[in-house]
């Protein structure tokens, strides 16, 4: 039987601890679990429980014939009660017979409370023991995290993120391809028929996801049991249509724990990144040859095409939000480029910078799992290796947009037919440059922050709090900001005319002037 998914602890931790004073007098032994402790003194508590609970009563209302203990003892049982505690006094002097007898008639434990042992006490114990096996947990997945992340920076990566996989869930691993070749596996190789039970679940999980809705491939997962041997499946997530169809199989003697899977999905994960075509051996030479070739002074539009062989790029900003910000964790940094379509990533803090490989006129696709870590992006248009500086704007103003409206993510996007196919580039970028070069009169704290909140503004349609929200400084700040603004550029900025003006000089200034020292 799998491991229920509430936090539990066994029976036996709380018969042991000798402060309680518990003694088991009916029902079968064995560790069952515990995951709640519940007290009740009404004829059916049934209709209020939710199974797992130690349910304790000091028997007032109590059935006083056996035949009705016995309904009284099958209605919880029947509720899915792991144990019934009894605790004797006032009420009764002792554990009733009846109520024995009928718990070993329906495989209930009884277990007797004496008189010194208050219901909260029983209580503070169980939830005590259930946060330390929680935290045992954790500290066991965080230390197999980091064993499968060091695995993974290995030369051997595949083969030994395998090996610490079935050394923490103590399960043979293998991957499988499509068609059921055994690319790597790791671990002692149970005896036959297990190799091949595991290999024909892979196919047959792989088929089913190659078959899904609309042709995407999507991870999934399977399991059987036979003969005491526990399997599972759990397929890759590719990062697009052609990505190669891999499982990940693993057979045990036991039954896969909530930290064993837990442990499982980090190393699905890492073997999902180091198996996608961009880290495939072909594409890493190919990265790193490009990297040689960058840092001995060719052009980054150059060397894109080593990296990319569309020859267009979509650039990613990223924040995190939730706090601590993730740092370099492997299985975060894993996870998001495998939902990104990327390994060209850069994380600062709770900071991210992206490149994925695009083609023209092809809008990005936002990743559902990038929201659910904890990240607000922000897209640029697919551009070519020339225009990557233009793109990093463009993403950058994105994800201002996206935290500002508080949405997972915004894709720049523009409309062909506006007023900027109407004016010449030189002349726009001319006109700009004169527009705003009395902001470089302006001292602290610059040029560049006043345009960039001004342009903040804009875009937020002049709205005080969320300008601040997406800079992350005080509103009065930013009124402070852009009276300095309307002071040096001598306009008023409550006149529409005036906002579109700018609006427009801010889409033609050069993106190098906002790095001008005045």
């Amino acid at each position: 039987m799998t491991e229920p998914e509430q936090p539990s602890v066994p029976l036996s931790v709380l018969l042991a601890d000798p402060a309680l004073g518990l003694r088991q007098v009916a029902g079968p032994a064995g560790d069952h679990l515990v995951s709640t402790v519940g007290t009740t003194e009404i004829e059916d508590p049934s209709p209020y429980l939710v199974g797992g609970e130690l349910l304790l009563t000091a028997g007032v209302r109590l059935p006083p014939d056996a035949e009705g203990v016995d309904t009284y003892v099958r209605r919880v049982v029947a509720a899915g009660v792991c144990a019934l505690g009894f605790g004797v006094a006032p009420v009764h002097d002792e554990v009733p017979a009846e109520l024995v007898a009928a718990c070993d008639r329906h495989g209930l434990p009884l277990l007797r409370l004496p008189p010194a042992t208050p219901f909260v006490a029983v209580g503070q114990a169980t939830y005590a023991a259930i946060g330390e096996a929680r935290n045992r947990a954790l500290r066991e997945i965080s230390r197999a995290q980091s064993a499968l992340a060091a695995a993974a920076a290995r030369p051997d990566a595949l083969r030994a993120v395998l090996a610490q996989l079935s050394r923490h869930t103590g399960a043979w691993a293998v991957l499988h391809d499509a068609r059921g070749n055994e690319l790597f596996s790791a671990g002692p190789r149970p005896a036959a028929p297990t190799p091949g039970r595991v290999r024909d679940l892979a196919v047959r999980t792989l088929a089913r996801v190659r078959t899904g809705a609309a042709g995407r491939s999507a991870p999934a997962a399977a399991a059987d049991h036979e003969g005491g041997i526990h399997l599972t499946v759990h397929t890759l997530p590719g990062t697009d249509r052609t990505a190669t169809a891999l499982a990940l199989g693993q057979a045990a003697t036991t039954a896969p724990t909530l930290v064993h899977r837990q442990i499982t999905s980090t190393a699905a994960v890492l073997l999902a990144l180091l198996t996608s075509p961009r880290h495939a051996l072909g594409t890493d030479t190919h990265s790193a040859g490009a990297l040689v070739r960058l840092m001995l002074g060719a052009a980054p539009a150059d060397v894109a095409p080593a990296l990319a062989p569309a020859g267009h790029w979509v650039v990613v900003h990223g924040r995190y939000t939730p706090a601590p910000p993730p740092g370099d964790d492997p299985a975060q940094l894993a996870t998001l480029g495998t939902a990104l379509g990327t390994a060209y990533l850069y994380v600062d803090g709770s900071e991210l910078k992206a490149l994925v490989p695009g083609a023209p006129d092809v809008r990005p696709e936002v990743p559902a799992q990038a929201a659910d870590l904890g990240w607000v992006l922000g897209f640029s248009t697919p551009v070519p290796a020339s225009e990557l500086a233009h793109a990093d704007v463009q993403a950058g103003r994105a994800l201002q947009r996206a935290l500002a409206a508080q949405v997972p993510a915004v894709v720049h996007s523009r409309d062909p037919l506006t007023v900027h196919g109407l004016v010449p580039a030189d002349g726009a970028r001319e006109l700009a440059r004169t527009r705003f070069v009395p902001l470089d009169k302006a001292g602290s704290p610059g040029a560049p922050v006043l345009v960039e909140t001004l342009r903040t503004w804009l875009t937020l349609h002049g709205s005080w709090d969320r300008t601040a929200a997406a800079l992350q400084v005080h509103r009065n700040t930013v009124r402070h900001r852009l009276a300095r603004v309307a002071e040096l550029l001598d306009v008023d900025l409550q006149d529409p005319g005036v906002r579109m003006e700018l609006w427009f000089a801010l889409q033609w200034l050069p993106d190098e002037s906002q790095d001008r020292s005045g």
